[in-house]
């Protein structure tokens, strides 16, 4: 004899639809009776009838679960995760396992690591700060910021990410450098200039390449002006406001990209192995700004762009320089870095005359008076004069009343008196 296996529910019908076989119940009774609706008790009186204890069992009892190919994905998905992801977030790691053929939305993926125990949620203090609200155009203003970071992982030293965000769509752009040094800021503006262009506006912290401590000249204070910086005079030259920030918070957006970059950026170089500075922005420059930015940019609230496209006749090597004033020798020498400048005599100047010297990012020294580029030579360094002292006779104890006569030395003559 055949043994059904039937639930609490099916044996209950079951016990019921064997009174209306007994025409003990009507169908609308039994609709009333199990909060059916009447067609579907119809259905399950037919089945009954036709197939009978058996038509009340339900039709996938002992088939496979629809679930279990989800079953079977989830062991692959957390095998692989803590195999290789171990320290990723859900939204991460799920954009790396579907890359590898194992697609899995991020929310479910977060709800398996929860069961599992392979991930605790991060709690985030309450903000005590409102967000500013973002720029409406795009090239408006740009933040900029230097992470210092183990981005390699002891796989090198640390470095420092030069990091410009568009605070209206999010859009950024990075290169690696050993340090935030004047040169870095400047490369990275002229980098940004020649693509983008130029921002109406440039975020910074309060850095020392950024911000002068000086006291103003007297013909500062007559015009009215602040110290610059030489960053700061660059800026002022390609007419981009500089703006300095009075804390972290106040740049919290170029600050929060830091966060996100020292995630995914730190797990994308070791994923591809990359472990020194050319390769890394090699890497940036072709694949992980493209990426980054069409996954995270968002549209601006208006679609003008403020960006300025360098003119033509904008020297910009030549802006992006380290400008020191320098004095006309009487040979018509300028000294510069421990060595002479030679200017030729014909150049229209007169000893004691002011000139500029720009040391640009390729190494190139440039001179100017005014507007006007002057022609220089390198002349031979100057010497180093040195005159030597001799050495001084003392006593025993270093001192010169130590110090004895020599035999025939005229104060041991005999003094002859008359």
């Amino acid at each position: 004899m055949e043994t059904i296996s039937m639930s609490h529910g099916e044996r209950r019908r079951l016990e019921i639809f064997s009174q209306v076989k007994q025409r003990k119940m009507t169908l609308k009774q039994v609709s009333s009776l199990l909060n059916l609706g009447y067609r579907q008790v119809k259905r399950l009186w037919s089945q009954y009838q036709e197939d009978g204890d058996q038509g009340l069992v339900h039709g996938l009892r002992g088939r496979p679960s629809n679930h279990q190919l989800e079953s079977l994905l989830r062991e692959r998905v957390l095998a692989r995760y803590v195999e290789s992801y171990a320290d990723y977030g859900p939204t991460l790691a799920a954009e790396y396992l579907a890359a590898e053929g194992l697609p899995v939305v991020a929310e479910t993926l977060r709800r398996w690591l929860l069961a599992a125990g392979l991930w605790a949620r991060q709690r985030r203090s309450k903000l005590h700060r409102r967000r500013r609200a973002r720029k409406e155009q795009y090239g408006e203003l740009v933040q900029m910021d230097g992470s210092h970071h183990d981005w390699f992982e002891g796989r090198r030293a640390w470095a420092v990410l030069m990091v410009m965000i568009d605070d209206a769509t999010g859009r950024i752009y990075a290169r690696f450098f050993e340090e935030e040094t004047l040169s870095a800021a400047f490369e990275m503006l002229q980098r940004y200039a020649v693509g983008p262009g130029l921002p109406r506006a440039l975020y910074v912290d309060r850095a020392g390449i950024y911000r002068s401590d000086r006291e103003p000249t007297q013909a500062e204070m007559i015009a009215g002006i602040e110290p610059q910086t030489q960053f700061g005079r660059a800026l002022s030259t390609l007419d981009v406001q500089l703006i300095l920030a009075n804390s972290p918070q106040a740049k919290g957006r170029v600050e929060r990209m830091n966060r996100t970059l020292q995630d995914r950026l730190v797990k994308a170089l070791r994923q591809r192995g990359i472990s020194d500075l050319v390769s890394a922005n090699e890497f940036l420059e072709k694949d992980f700004l493209a990426t980054f930015n069409a996954r995270f940019e968002v549209p601006a609230a208006q679609a003008a762009d403020l960006h300025r496209a360098v003119p033509a006749d904008v020297d910009l090597p030549r802006i992006l320089a380290v400008h020191e004033e320098r004095v006309v020798q009487n040979d018509w020498t300028v000294r510069w870095q421990n060595a002479f400048l030679q200017l030729g005599r014909t150049c229209g100047l007169q000893p004691k005359a002011h000139v500029t010297v720009c040391a640009q990012l390729d190494g190139q020294v440039r001179l100017f008076a005014g507007e006007r580029e002057l022609s220089w030579s390198p002349t031979r360094t100057e010497p180093v004069r040195t005159t030597r002292r001799r050495p001084r006779r003392t006593g025993p104890t270093g001192s010169m009343q130590d110090r004895k006569p020599a035999a025939k030395h005229p104060w041991r003559r005999a003094v002859v008196t008359s």
